[in-house]
This record gives C-alpha cells, structure tokens and sequence, in this order.
C-alpha cells in the first residue's frame, strides 16, 4: 500500500495504490471517493478490493486546491460531463495501466459522488466494468448508457436524496441491453458502504436522521461479494 503522486493536463495529484499479495499482473481497479475525499475509508476500499486480487488506485479528486474549490469544480463538471475532473480520473487510469504489474484490463469503482462519475465513465470505453455505488442517475439515462461496459449497482432503499434511482438505472441497463446487476437494500441508507470515521462519521451521523445515511454492515457485505463476483466475470474471466 503505497502513497504515490501522478501528474494529468492540470497537473500533479496525490493517489493510494494498494497492491495484492504474491505476483502480478493482475486487473485495475480506479476507485473514485465520495465527497468527504481520499481518507481512511477510501483508502480501506482499495484494500479489500487488493485482498480480492485487484490492483486498486484511488486518485485524491481534492489535490488541486482547497476541498470546497475542488468540490464545486467537481460538481460543475458532473453536471457538464466533461471538464478537468473527467481528465484527472483518465490520467489516474492512464497512469494504473502503465504499472508493469497491471495486466491491461481496467474497472472502475465509486461512492455517491464518485458513484455517478463511474457510472457516466461506464460509456467511455475505457473500462471493462463498472461499479456504481449510490450514485445518481441521470434523467436521460437510455441515451447516456447505450454502449456502456457491464455495471453492478447498489442502492439503499432508506436513502432520501436517490428514490427510484435504482429502478431507473435497471430499466435503462435492460433497455440497453447491458449486463448488469442492480440491487436496492431495503435496510440501507445513502452510504452504507463507507465506514467513515473522525469528522466525517460525526456529520453523518446528524445526516443519517435526515436523509437516512450511514455504514450497514450486513448490505455492505452482501453489496462487496456481489462487486467482486461480477469484477472477477469481467476482468478475471476469459
């Protein structure tokens, strides 16, 4: 597990490498974060995806300025679908690709935030798989996902801020004609996933009240052997 730095059109950028035990190569995993950045949760999502045999990089979306600067930008490109945020989050795949222990095939992963950006990068054809993880649809989602890679999703169905958005993107993935597998937890909230702890635990845990927030375990589990059964049939399979 390694601290490293990376440079894309904009500049450098801070970035965790974490790396399965014995011998590569094996696939990349990109693993975008949600807006709390490049902490120890995320940080703990590249570890287990290495310990199931990826080598997972996630690049700090936070390294060019202050975080509030960086997340406006980040949302302002989100909504463009295009932008400095999209060229940072290719030099990150462009800089996993060129690791000699990288066997050439990529997925991409994220949470909330990071969720839509891996599911509006699941068309760019340069992944072979996609995890979206809370993350929001977009009301044109049958055009945007024509042509994506293979997506497996999760939702939880106590999250205020994304009702319906699992539907929407079964029905969209089904229309298209694109493996998937789309799952709501019924005792899941928005970022049931990550296990924050320090500041970030203490603001959800207010957030949680209102728009229904937090880790749950049991979905959690359940939601990485599901990504990593459906990774393993994309990146590992022949």
């Amino acid at each position: 597990m390694a601290e490293i730095s990376f440079s894309s059109p904009h500049g450098n950028l801070r970035g965790y490498l974490a790396r399965p035990a014995g011998e590569g190569p094996w696939p990349g995993v990109i693993v975008i974060h949600d807006v709390f950045g490049l902490n120890s949760d995320l940080r703990r999502q590249c570890e287990w995806l290495a310990a199931s045999g990826y080598l997972a990089f996630g690049p700090d979306l936070y390294s060019q300025g202050s975080k509030l600067s960086c997340l406006r930008s980040i949302f302002l490109d989100f909504r463009a679908r295009r932008g400095k945020t999209f060229d940072n989050i290719d030099a990150a795949r462009t800089t996993l690709l060129a690791n000699e222990e990288c066997s050439g095939r990529v997925g991409i992963v994220g949470y909330c935030l990071g969720g839509g950006f891996s599911l509006l990068l699941a068309p760019s054809g340069h992944y072979d798989v996609s995890s979206v993880n809370y993350g929001d649809v977009p009301n044109d989602a049958d055009a945007v996902l024509a042509g994506a890679c293979p997506i497996v999703g999760s939702y939880g169905a106590k999250d205020r801020t994304l009702k319906g958005k699992a539907e929407r993107l079964e029905q969209s993935l089904t229309l298209n004609n694109i493996p998937h597998d789309v799952k709501e937890y019924p005792d899941a909230g928005h970022g049931f996933l990550n296990e924050h702890d320090g500041a970030p635990a203490l603001l959800i845990a207010v957030l949680g009240r209102l728009m229904g927030q937090g880790y749950e375990e049991a979905a959690a589990h359940d939601a990485r052997t599901r990504i990593i059964a459906f990774f393993d049939r994309w990146l590992k399979d022949d």
